[in-house]
């Protein structure tokens, strides 16, 4: 008599293949466990950053409208860049400001004072900070009177 069963070598093979994949799935599995426990110890990140020193002869300064004025720190970047003086970047500051502030970041202070000149305001401070990329920061303060040329 005939075996019955034409299909019983498709299960034998089925049957290895179950073992190969967990085979497999074990090895990897272990393999991710044990480079999870050998990982290596890096040292720890410091807080310390080098400094970005000054381009010659180009002033970079950001911009903060901490005044409830809409437009002051547009209006700011304009009066500076007519007399030559780089913005790259300007938006709203943190808190309200009563007063203006210039603050030197990086370089010589006597830059602070050609940009609290040109604003006609501004008391000068010295706050080094190493990690912004630009010579001094203004933070305008209600007491900002833009004074521009009307034009079209």
């Amino acid at each position: 008599m005939a075996d019955s069963r034409s299909y019983g070598a498709i299960l034998e093979q089925l049957g290895w293949r179950w073992i190969w994949l967990s085979l497999i799935a074990g090895i990897l599995a272990l393999t991710a466990v044990t480079g999870f426990l050998r990982r290596v110890e890096r040292p720890a990140k410091t807080d310390q950053a080098f400094a970005i020193p000054p381009v010659q002869g180009r002033l970079m300064v950001e911009v903060l409208n901490g005044t409830r004025r809409q437009g002051a720190a547009r209006t700011a970047t304009r009066m500076l860049r007519s007399h030559g003086v780089d913005v790259v970047f300007l938006g709203n500051a943190d808190s309200a400001a009563g007063l203006t502030r210039v603050i030197v970041r990086r370089g010589d202070p006597e830059r602070a004072r050609t940009v609290a000149a040109v604003l006609r305001t501004g008391k000068i401070l010295v706050e080094t900070d190493t990690l912004r990329r630009v010579d001094v920061s203004v933070i305008l303060g209600e007491d900002f009177r833009p004074r521009l040329n009307i034009h079209p």
